[in-house]
């Protein structure tokens, strides 16, 4: 599946902005999904990915022993505006209850971005256009 999903990372980005990307060796695609502090999670409709999100669990030298970091999230144009984005971001969501963590951030780069983690109930946090929080306990 990983490689399927960079082969079509073009379908899965901005317009003009995604390209072919080299998928990961077998080994070293094992060695990522395998990894405890990933949470990855694919979409699919008619055994097809539609969309995609993946994150890191961080731990932290204070405060709350950690958080989490959603890395990446893609959902293909032709599924766009159809609730995958945020239904992806609800399973994250589920995980962070699971792992006990209370907070996700994530770098939105461009306008739609900091739109659409908005609309899935994340904080603009100040002094930092597109840094974005969720805010408060674990779900």
């Amino acid at each position: 599946m990983l490689a399927l999903l960079a082969r079509e990372d073009a379908d899965f980005d901005l317009e003009d902005r995604g390209k072919p990307i080299a998928p990961l060796s077998p080994e070293a695609a094992r060695t990522f999904l395998a990894e405890p502090g990933i949470f990855a999670c694919v979409a699919e409709e008619g055994g097809r990915p539609v969309g995609f999100l993946y994150g890191h669990r961080l731990l932290k030298r204070a405060g709350d022993p950690g958080e989490a970091l959603l890395y990446e999230i893609g959902v293909r144009k032709a599924h766009r505006r159809r609730g995958v984005g945020r239904a992806l971001v609800e399973t994250l969501f589920a995980w962070m209850d699971e792992q006990q963590l209370g907070e996700v951030w994530v770098l939105a780069d461009n306008p739609g971005a900091a739109a659409f983690y908005r609309a899935c109930r994340f904080d603009m946090e100040p002094g930092s256009s597109f840094h974005i929080h969720r805010r408060g306990q674990a779900r």
